[in-house]
């Protein structure tokens, strides 16, 4: 998770996003060079700046001859840019709480990914899981009036569940449903 704008801006730079998906595996910027077409002291200008924001770390130096290469590796298998990075400008469910408005939709999806961002910050610190649980699927309504029926429906079940299991005691617990168009769909209603 890349809560520091610094870091979200580095990681952005489409050079540096190729070097931080070579770097899966361990590689150094001569091996880099060649691989993304770039001279190798190209290379090592934006490894030192992913190095220097904590996005890829030393795994090995080796002496060859004169010089010393420098293996490296991103610190982590993908990377997720949290709102909080853009905290000026991001998203907040207190601003908009309308539960029809796309905006707050996506104030309160901004909201998810911080917060379980953070939890897994926390949780790789302590080596330790996260409860979580998800739910993704889709669902074809025929017509809006249908669509508000569901949501109706859905909301009043939510509800339902929420009122029977929630206790004043114990660990709380956030809690997001959402239903918006597929990407998909729109290419179908043209």
């Amino acid at each position: 998770m890349i809560e520091d704008p610094a870091a979200a801006e580095v990681s952005l730079d489409p050079i540096r996003t190729r070097l931080l998906a070579e770097l899966v595996e361990p590689g150094s910027a001569t091996m880099l060079a060649s691989r993304v077409g770039l001279p190798r002291q190209k290379v090592n200008y934006h490894l030192r700046t992913l190095e220097q924001h904590g996005l890829i770390e030393l795994v090995e130096e080796r002496r060859k001859g004169n010089v010393t290469e420098r293996l490296l590796r991103a610190t982590a298998a993908s990377y997720v840019i949290s709102p909080a990075a853009l905290a000026a400008v991001a998203p907040d469910p207190g601003r908009a709480p309308d539960r029809l408005s796309a905006r707050w939709l996506l104030a309160v999806a901004a909201r998810l990914v911080r917060d379980v961002g953070s939890l897994l910050t926390g949780a790789a610190q302590a080596r330790q899981r996260v409860a979580t649980f998800a739910l993704d699927g889709e669902v074809r309504f025929a017509s809006a009036a249908d669509r508000a029926a569901f949501a109706a429906e859905l909301a009043a079940s939510v509800a339902g569940l929420v009122s029977r299991y929630h206790s004043e005691s114990g660990r709380k617990h956030r809690l997001v449903v959402a239903v918006h168009p597929a990407l998909d769909s729109l290419v179908e209603d043209r």
